[in-house]
């Protein structure tokens, strides 16, 4: 069979533009060079769509994080729905074809790129892409709604309230009355980011404050959300071909032996004091719930290609935290790492992901 083209599109305007880079360069380690031909496409911090170098290594985690550097190359999309033929003009003004795209692979994070824009940008260009669609993509990367929603179809969430910053100037008394009312501790987190960037772990009310305003650094609406006693569990939804019902993995568990949280440290450059235990040691009754709430939350966004559902397994039950349509992919991260324990290896994820993106009807 002829090979498929893959329109790889990572880094991105987000405070998580490294961790997509990182993402993008597990990815281009392991994809099936026999099936596929990859198009790295770049975005750089100030949003320039560039031809990055087909170079793993270049994008993996280190000491320093990766990012996606102007090398002064410019990517052109189709001028219509009728073409998936993508450009390129060089550093000196030449312009050239890299032909046509069967797919586009956006593994983007955060803001202007799991948020639906750029998932929008595809559909107009006509390009099938992998992941979730224009409004699950805005929905999981807004807290406030994906919480509505879940509630609205009878899933239990974590109890919270909505601050905006005209708010908080104008009512300064009534949000701190409304944390109250949570009891405390509670967490503070912007509602459309992710990697735990900008989320505060506030012990007593006078923490409140200071723990808005980094939330505010990131989003105009922070979560004062109430803090739940229970286990950190994670599994990793895969739509179904052909019409198929959504697919869960197995569970996978985030044990905090030595931090307040699984913060973005701990996530991303191995500081201490987390564990990652993956299959989570759950009942078969347990995993079967786990993973029944997990699909139909993936159906409550109208969810399709990927997803990771967060949970807090307390003891009144599962309490979804958050739904991820394009969860950390790095070959060590949960999502990845649940299906790999559920059978699907690193570079069969990706074909199925591929896949999926081709067969997706939207």
């Amino acid at each position: 069979m002829p090979k498929q083209t893959v329109a790889l599109l990572f880094g991105g305007r987000s405070s998580e533009h490294s961790i997509s880079c990182a993402t993008a360069g597990g990815v281009l380690s392991a994809i099936d060079r026999d099936k596929y031909d990859v198009i790295p496409i770049g975005i750089t911090r100030d949003g320039a769509f560039t031809l990055q170098p087909d170079d793993a290594a270049r994008f993996a985690l280190s000491s320093t994080l990766p990012s996606v550097d102007d090398n002064g190359t410019r990517i052109h999309w189709p001028d219509s729905a009728l073409s998936r033929e993508i450009t390129v003009t060089d550093a000196a003004g030449q312009t050239s074809s890299l032909g046509e795209v069967d797919v586009a692979f956006p593994i983007l994070h955060g803001p202007f790129g799991e948020d639906g824009t750029v998932q929008g940008l595809l559909e107009l260009a006509g390009i099938p892409y992998v992941g979730a669609g224009v409004l699950a993509s805005a929905v999981g990367m807004d807290k406030h709604f994906t919480k509505s929603v879940l509630q609205h179809a009878g899933i239990a969430v974590a109890p919270w309230e909505t601050v905006t910053v005209r708010r908080w100037a104008t009512d300064r008394a009534g949000v701190e009355t409304a944390a109250d009312a949570l009891g405390w501790p509670v967490f503070v987190k912007p509602a459309r980011a992710g990697s735990s960037v900008g989320v505060t772990r506030v012990a007593s009310p006078a923490g409140l404050a200071d723990a808005l305003e980094v939330g505010f650094a990131e989003d105009s609406k922070v979560l004062i959300e109430a803090a739940l006693v229970g286990r950190e569990v994670e599994c990793g939804v895969l739509g179904g071909l052909d019409g198929a019902a959504p697919r869960v993995s197995l569970a996978g568990e985030i044990v905090v032996t030595g931090r307040d949280f699984y913060d973005f440290d701990a996530k991303y450059l191995d500081a201490p004091g987390i564990d990652l235990v993956c299959p989570a040691p759950l009942s078969e009754a347990e995993l079967a719930e786990m993973q029944d709430l997990a699909a139909r939350a993936f159906e409550a966004i109208g969810g399709a290609g990927l997803a990771r559902v967060d949970f807090f397994l307390t003891t009144s039950g599962f309490v979804i935290n958050e739904v991820n349509t394009m969860p950390g992919f790095t070959p060590i991260s949960m999502f990845p790492k649940c299906w790999m324990a559920s059978g699907l290896s690193y570079p069969q994820l990706i074909d199925e992901l591929i896949a999926l993106g081709l067969d997706t009807v939207r």
